[in-house]
């Protein structure tokens, strides 16, 4: 959530970057100040009011002593109708902040400077490939039939258990989905990242607190009857283990790692490409969080983006990394870098991870702070990064290391957590 000082401040400025993201905020902008500026005439007027039943209040008891008893009697009156005026204050109060704070949560993170204009996936900026696209034999098939193949996945039998988008590893597949979770937390933790395994379940408040309320609501399982929400990624718990907290200054960088299975509704997504693993409604993912100080989170970034490298560079899957254009971005994010392998044998990119800086917009939400030298208090910076999504990676494993015989090489990395060279 933006913060109100920053609006009051400079709305031309909010509404400029808001523009790189394609949105229009003059309105909300315009509205917004509107019921601040009312806002707070009317909590002007209530603490005006207040100390008045105060003063009045007071002086009846020395009224009644000095034997006042008609001015004690009116001092009296006054107090009831000051304390009556109050309420109706406070209710005009408490709805204009409710106003005020409905209307807030509707803009999006500002884009950082680095982020280009664009309104779709083709003005991404490509940063870097790395990699070497493979030479499949003649016979490739893309990762849903080789699963079928191999039965190591069951896309129909998960179908029967639950819907589509809900599929069945079996044998070599669940080791392998289990060795490369093994992988990527021990790579992450040797890190510095400190592993968690918090619930798969979190209550609004935490939703809210990361952005996914209201901006996502429609994505995400909610349990009705206890008011739970299943989690689209482990970046909504681990982050709200720091909700409504004050870190000693010295504690930063905290940096944390998580599995969890995800759970995405993905409302709308028809055709070719969500087929297999490409789009699922549960899928497993490790998840890496930072909580920095503001001036220490874009080395942070950086630092995070070549971690997720290093770990798609062990795999030996050919990717690329992409900076988000604005028309691109979350609601959440103010900058974001995006990996993706190459499935030769979809012919296509498929993203893997996302690496973003939140800057201040979750900790505003969270209510994340520290104190600086001058023991004033401050926003942290939040970030967060998938290390790594497993379906996509996954698919282009199966794809990308079959052989002519339809074995599937195990990725040398993996080996150590598999216990097998191939799948067979």
């Amino acid at each position: 959530m933006l913060e109100l000082k920053l609006l009051r401040e400079n709305p031309e400025f909010v509404t400029e970057r808001l523009a790189v993201k394609n949105f229009d905020a003059r309105q909300i902008v315009a509205q917004i100040l509107e019921a601040d500026a009312q806002r707070r005439s009317i909590q002007t007027q209530l603490d005006s009011n207040l100390a008045q039943q105060n003063k009045a209040a007071k002086s009846i008891g020395l009224l009644m002593k000095e034997g006042k008893k008609d001015e004690a009697e009116n001092a009296k009156q006054e107090v009831a109708s000051l304390k009556n005026a109050s309420v109706e204050l406070q209710q005009k109060l408490e709805l204009l902040q409710k106003e005020q704070m409905d209307k807030l949560v509707m803009l999006p993170n500002l884009p950082c400077k680095d982020v280009p204009a664009g309104k779709s996936a083709e003005d991404n900026v490509i940063v870097r490939e790395g990699g070497n696209k493979t030479l499949l034999p003649n016979n490739a098939k893309p990762h849903w039939e080789l699963a079928k193949d191999l039965n190591i996945i069951d896309f129909d039998l998960g179908v029967k258990l639950t819907g589509a988008g809900f599929p069945v590893y079996i044998g070599k597949g669940a080791k392998i989905q289990r060795a490369l979770i093994s992988y990527f937390l021990d790579r992450n933790t040797k890190a510095g990242y400190v592993e968690v395994q918090p619930p798969l379940v979190v209550n609004e408040d935490s939703a809210f607190a990361t952005g996914q309320l209201p901006d996502k609501g429609e994505q995400m399982y909610y349990i009705g009857l206890d008011k739970f929400y299943m989690i689209p990624t482990a970046e909504v718990p681990v982050t709200n283990i720091y909700r409504d907290c004050i870190v000693p200054k010295k504690n930063f960088p905290i940096k944390m790692t998580a599995y969890t299975q995800c759970f995405r509704r993905e409302a709308g997504s028809y055709g070719k490409d969500v087929r297999g693993l490409n789009r699922l409604h549960q899928f497993d993912k490790v998840e890496i969080v930072q909580l920095t100080l503001p001036e220490d989170s874009y080395k942070a970034l950086d630092e995070m983006v070549a971690h997720v490298e290093g770990l798609v560079r062990e795999l030996g899957l050919p990717y690329r990394i992409l900076r988000l254009c604005g028309g691109d971005m979350s609601f959440t994010s103010a900058i974001t870098y995006d990996f993706e392998v190459y499935s030769e044998a979809q012919g296509r990119w498929l993203e893997v991870s996302s690496v973003s800086n939140f800057e201040t917009f979750q900790a505003n939400r969270l209510k994340l702070r520290y104190k600086d030298e001058d023991g004033k208090m401050k926003l942290a910076h939040t970030l967060n990064g998938s290390s790594l999504a497993l379906p996509r990676i996954l698919a282009s494993i199966l794809e990308d290391n079959q052989q002519e015989d339809g074995r599937i090489k195990v990725p040398e990395c993996l080996r150590e957590f598999t216990g097998f060279d191939y799948i067979d």
